[in-house]
């Protein structure tokens, strides 16, 4: 199997775990960062498909997805997989609102297109759980619920989409893990990895305002506080099964993923 996929923000975790799926099973795929956009259709000329990945909280994400369908189209791409996220249409969230305005711009697009939408990731854990004195501090209620999926899941599935022969097109497929999970549960599956204690640790909004969230530009602190607002009343759910039919197999728990990660950490 032999095709050219272009991945849009391909040199982030995200895209390089795309690149990565693609190689994997036998395509050819190269990343495409924001200068390379200058001149969008000489980047995108001669792909076959166009994975399409925003930039993490993009002040106007629709604009920036508008500006890569119109390159696409201008140099003949046929496929397009645009990323978007779980639960797209929350205002309370307006970086998920941009992705629910960006979808209906891929589905008006012209080409064939798929949107996957990914819950948060495990992986996004990992960096605290990686050094000397591992532990979990969020901004929100530990206890509340998520559908945390395997980032490799996600670039599994996202290869699948921009390979695939035509059965995924016009698909809007959420992608979560096999389980609703709470933050306690990432610190239990770390601690069985480590074999130490692994604090969860809740911080107040304000407090991480003016902690780490004062080194952010004012909007992207705002977005941020309304996510983890969101996220202390409701968590953020999804199911498994586009995962599983993506996949053709259950995706990953967190137990297996934190292990398999964190014992690939030099120590």
């Amino acid at each position: 199997m032999t095709a050219d996929v272009v991945v849009v923000g391909g040199r982030g975790k995200t895209g390089r775990a795309v690149i990565d799926a693609v190689h994997a099973r036998g395509g050819s795929a190269r990343p495409v960062g924001r200068a390379e956009l200058h001149d969008a259709v000489g980047a995108l000329r001669g792909a076959t498909a166009v994975y399409v990945i925003a930039p993490n909280m993009h002040p106007d994400e629709p604009s920036f997805v508008r500006h890569v369908l119109a390159a696409a189209r201008d140099a003949g791409v046929s496929r397009i997989v645009y990323h978007s996220v779980v639960a797209p249409y929350l205002p309370e969230m307006p970086h998920h609102l941009a992705k629910a305005e960006s979808e209906r711009l891929v589905r008006a697009g012209g080409a064939q297109w798929t949107i996957l939408q990914p819950c948060a990731y495990i992986q996004n854990f990992l960096p605290q759980l990686s050094g000397p004195d591992p532990a979990i501090d969020v901004v929100y209620d530990p206890d509340r619920r998520f559908t945390l999926v395997d980032l490799a899941d996600v670039g599994e599935s996202a290869a699948v989409a921009v390979l695939d022969d035509g059965a995924l097109h016009g698909a809007t497929i959420e992608l979560g893990g096999p389980a609703h999970v709470s933050v306690h549960d990432v610190a239990l599956a770390a601690q069985a990895v480590l074999g130490r204690e692994v604090p969860v640790r809740r911080t107040g909004g304000q407090e991480w305002a003016a902690g780490p969230g004062a080194r952010l530009q004012a909007r992207e602190r705002d977005w941020l506080l309304g996510m983890f607002e969101h996220y202390d009343r409701h968590g953020l759910l999804c199911g498994s099964l586009g995962s599983r039919a993506v996949l053709g197999r259950a995706p990953r728990s967190v137990a297996d993923v934190v292990r398999r990660d964190l014992l690939a950490v030099p120590r």
